[in-house]
């Protein structure tokens, strides 16, 4: 098995999808949109460089924590960079996609290109689906209340809590993150066998362990161990926060299907998601996540399409009396804290 880019949905000719399919294409959003991706790349790729030649620069001061901020905000970036080249949005090839994917994910952001298309795959073929979503499988937070009913001892303790432990928990993902994909890359299971397909292992461990020894080589150059250690600790602690205030709007506290749900790819997609209202500023912030809906149903439309594509989505939703999720950034994090919530009450009784 070998990885390709986010796979396109399949179009039944006729079906509700179909249709809405080629409202898009007419519209010419599916198009790539090569001098938008250009100046967006230039942009992020200049600030990013240029926070790392200011560390340098400012040298043993305590002003690098704040450096490691503004370095956690155009990490992210970056990685939404390399979330765009996963889903084809820049090239139609897969040879150009897969180089920027692994330029931003492995070399700049230390995270593996080829582990996140694998992950990322599955969760766009059955997103919030309990057995076939991998974001949404039983870990350090639970989302259903089987897997909260299957926890013992510190996570059954972390359960209770989860709804108010959530956030100051992020700031350990940018690790978690760091880990699994030196995990995916250099992992085998009980058969010998790689665990996660990849095209270009080698590759990816060479571009990771490069990001590796610049980043802590950088650090050491800079600073003294002391003042390295703090600003490894904010820059990956609010990476991490950063990435899953990003991702947590999307699903979570949406419905979860299950084996038994029937539902054709349009209601799949659109009845698990939710869209983030908001200008010009939020659709920065969030990487064009907040077109989650659009997203999942066109995963390779370029991001700068997104918000064009919106209002044919919906219009096309309330033609057809499917229920079309939006609201405001702070309400979408009450509703996926209530979720967490919720989930774990019947521990708490």
């Amino acid at each position: 098995m070998v990885l390709a880019a986010v796979a396109d949905p399949p179009v039944r000719r006729g079906s509700d999808y179909a249709q809405l399919s080629r409202r898009i294409s007419q519209a010419g959003l599916l198009e790539r949109r090569p001098g938008w991706y250009a100046v967006r790349v230039a942009l992020t790729l200049g600030v990013f460089l240029a926070g790392w030649v200011a560390v340098l620069a400012v040298g043993d001061s305590w002003w690098q924590p704040l450096l490691a901020v503004g370095l956690a905000v155009a990490t992210t970036q970056v990685a939404f960079l390399g979330h765009d080249a996963g889903h084809r949005q820049m090239f139609r090839r897969r040879g150009p996609s897969e180089a920027v994917g692994m330029i931003a994910g492995n070399l700049a952001v230390g995270l593996s290109y080829g582990w996140w298309v694998d992950k990322h795959n599955r969760h766009h073929a059955n997103p919030n689906h309990e057995d076939e979503d991998p974001d949404v499988g039983a870990g350090a937070l639970v989302w259903t209340y089987e897997q909260a009913r299957g926890t013992r001892g510190f996570g059954r303790w972390l359960a209770r809590r989860q709804a108010y432990l959530f956030f100051p928990m992020l700031l350990l993902e940018g690790l978690n993150l760091h880990v699994a994909s030196v995990r995916a890359i250099v992992g085998r299971g009980p058969d010998g066998r790689f665990g996660t397909p990849m095209r270009h292992r080698g590759i990816e461990a060479l571009l990771l362990g490069a990001h590796t020894a610049g980043y802590v080589a950088i650090l050491l150059l800079a600073m003294s161990p002391g003042k390295a250690l703090l600003f490894a600790a904010v820059h990956q602690g609010l990476w991490g926060l950063y990435m899953g205030c990003s991702f947590a709007p999307n699903h979570k506290g949406m419905p979860m299907p299950t084996a038994e749900d029937e539902l054709d790819f349009l209601r799949k997609q659109v009845l698990t998601s939710r869209n983030v209202r908001g200008g010009w500023l939020v659709d920065v912030a969030l990487g064009g996540l907040n077109y989650q809906i659009e997203h999942h149903l066109f995963p390779n439309m370029p991001r700068g399409n997104l918000r064009r594509a919106q209002p044919i989505v919906r219009a096309y939703c309330a033609e057809r009396g499917i229920p079309y999720a939006e609201t405001g950034l702070v309400d979408s994090y009450r509703q996926a804290l209530a979720h967490l919530h919720e989930v774990g009450r019947p521990l708490r009784g």
